[in-house]
């Protein structure tokens, strides 16, 4: 069994981890037999506040959660205190050299930066923090226009709904790209812009 662990805290924007774990929810339990498992983890495994007031309860601490194969941190207000938070950036960088593929959705591209993972590489955000990407890092090649840049072992998500086009990228890289219009399809996402 290979895990996906989608970090929850304090003022997590909903959708930045609620879209990929629809996605990955439908993936992992209809197709069991692809052998992935998805759950989500908070500091210390208690029910997380997120930032439109929805709580979350996650299914483990990250003392107590299993080995990641792939780590998905979101976004939201919470990320500006995690910016200068030492123990969460050193959690992060303590992910890297054991797991094998590290993702983000929205402004959680700024916990990566910095935390030091994004140094001269492509990545994306939400494109009212792009600024502020650079900012943290100017090595950074910044990629305004893309719903997400994946980078081999980092894959970056612009801001929110990007995330549900993330994780379904992830089902096509992990599994295949029939498995995710699979996925696609009975989740039924099929986005029109509105007129």
């Amino acid at each position: 069994m290979r895990y996906i662990g989608i970090l929850l805290f304090p003022d997590v924007e909903e959708l930045d981890a609620i879209g990929p774990w629809e996605v990955l929810a439908y993936w992992t339990r209809v197709f069991a037999g692809d052998g992935w498992r998805v759950f989500c983890l908070s500091a210390d495994g208690e029910p997380v506040t997120c930032a439109k007031g929805l709580t979350i309860e996650p299914h483990y601490s990250m003392a107590d959660a299993p080995a990641l194969d792939v780590l998905l941190h979101p976004g939201g207000r919470g990320t500006r205190p995690q910016l200068t938070d030492d123990r969460h950036l050193e959690w992060v960088r303590s992910q890297r050299p054991s797991v094998p593929l590290m993702t983000s959705v929205c402004t959680g591209s700024l916990v990566f930066a910095a935390a030091g993972l994004l140094n001269g590489r492509p990545a994306t955000t939400h494109w009212d923090s792009l600024e502020k990407l650079k900012e943290i890092d100017p090595t950074i090649g910044v990629r305004p226009d893309d719903r997400f840049v994946d980078d081999g072992d980092t894959i970056t998500a612009a801001g929110v709904s990007a995330g549900i086009d993330m994780a379904l990228h992830l089902v096509a890289r992990l599994a295949s790209p029939e498995r995710a219009r699979q996925v696609r399809r009975g989740i039924q996402y099929d986005p029109q812009p509105p007129e």
